[in-house]
């Protein structure tokens, strides 16, 4: 499994400018934290060739505690989504 600090030193490794991994972080991290502040704000985001993160809203439901069978409600709570863009998908299926 690949992590952030990954995804930077792959960033570093191919980088064409003289950015320092120091950069590369901050550029990482404020990117991911710009997507998540869209989402919790309600936004689709988009990013082409790539997918749309989104979040979707799941209704209070009825549930089983599987080590007693009682049931319980499972309060509503919202998920983050995320659908392959067509480029992705083709990348994937070299």
């Amino acid at each position: 499994m690949k992590n952030k600090t990954d995804i930077i030193n792959e960033m570093h490794k191919n980088a064409t400018a003289d950015a320092s991994k120091d950069q590369l972080t901050a550029i990482v991290t404020k990117t991911f934290s710009v997507i998540a502040s869209m989402m919790a704000a309600g936004e689709e985001v988009n990013i082409a060739d790539f997918g749309k993160f989104s979040v979707s809203n799941r209704d209070e439901r009825m549930g089983r505690n599987p080590a007693t069978g009682a049931e319980v409600v499972i309060p509503a709570s919202k998920a983050a989504k995320f659908k392959a863009a067509k480029g992705l998908k083709d990348a994937l299926n070299v």
